[in-house]
């Protein structure tokens, strides 16, 4: 029963005269007026009365009456609804005038979503379920029907497609960290390893970074090798314990931009950055 019930029920189109369809609705909604509760011979004629007229038009009408037992009353409002409708059936006229009416109601702004096409969120639910319904199809083939809801299917898509999500995100992530220990230091670093890593990087074409460890190297060597990892003074600030810190500007200014603000570090600005830092790093050299 519960098949049956899951099963939509084929439309056949009506080829009777309009006439003939207003007499079996009239015919049928008068045999179930005086039906008796629970007469199911009286049930099955008003079947046929209202199949011959009608054909399959009413399935609701028709589940009324071929319940056990029959439902009578809801199937007299249905004829009843039904008859009124067949006898003053909309129409107008002035048929463009209607339209013309129509086309302005759509227009308005509150339609708007009628007319925007859908949205990739839209397309791509759509597209998980026609997937999902050509699966449905395929094992319905196969089995007959299928013994399991729908919604089955659906919730097995969505925590496949979310475990898809974390596992790219997981995957994402473990890179993300890898890179970001990369750059860290287990411990002080000496000056003189910020100007070879910014040497390094440079030659890679990384300037940003190679102007970073460039001032990480002056910074070491200004206060300290720890300075850099765990100073709680800005760049700036560690900058003002040189002897000249307005000779620094052309790294710091640099630096501030391409870390803070985003910008690339052309070729010439870090050759100036790279004169600036020089004497810092003869010093480290000569230190060692």
């Amino acid at each position: 029963m519960a098949l049956a019930l899951a099963t939509p029920t084929p439309a056949s189109a009506d080829t009777s005269t309009p006439a003939a369809y207003r007499q079996a609705v009239q015919d049928t909604l008068t045999l179930t007026r005086g039906a008796l509760p629970g007469d199911t011979n009286l049930a099955r004629q008003a079947v046929r009365v209202l199949e011959d007229g009608a054909g399959l038009t009413q399935p609701e009408i028709i589940g009324d009456l071929e319940r056990n037992p029959p439902d009578f009353g809801d199937a007299t409002r249905r004829l009843q609804a039904l008859l009124d409708a067949l006898d003053t059936p909309a129409d107008t006229t002035d048929a463009a005038q209607a339209q013309q009416r129509l086309s302005d109601v759509l227009a308005m702004k509150r339609y708007d979503a009628l007319h925007r096409p859908p949205s990739w969120l839209d397309r791509l639910r759509q597209w998980f379920g026609d997937r999902i319904n050509d699966l449905l199809n395929l094992y319905r083939r196969g089995a007959g029907s299928s013994p399991v809801p729908l919604y089955f299917f659906y919730i097995l898509g969505a925590i496949v497609v979310g475990a898809v999500v974390v596992l790219i995100f997981r995957s994402t992530r473990g890179r993300f960290a890898e890179g970001a220990m990369a750059g860290r230091s287990t411990g002080p670093r000496a000056p003189a390893d910020y100007f070879s890593e910014a040497d390094r990087l440079e030659a890679e074409g990384d300037r940003v970074r190679a102007i970073r460890a460039l001032c990480a190297g002056v910074a070491a060597t200004l206060a300290g090798e720890r300075t850099w990892e765990g100073s709680p003074l800005t760049v700036r600030e560690i900058f003002q314990h040189a002897p000249d810190p307005a000779g620094l500007r052309p790294l710091l200014v640099p630096f501030e931009a391409a870390v803070y603000g985003g910008r690339a570090v052309d070729e010439a600005t870090y050759s100036r950055a790279l004169q600036v830092a020089a004497p810092f790093r003869q010093r480290t050299e000569l230190a060692a």
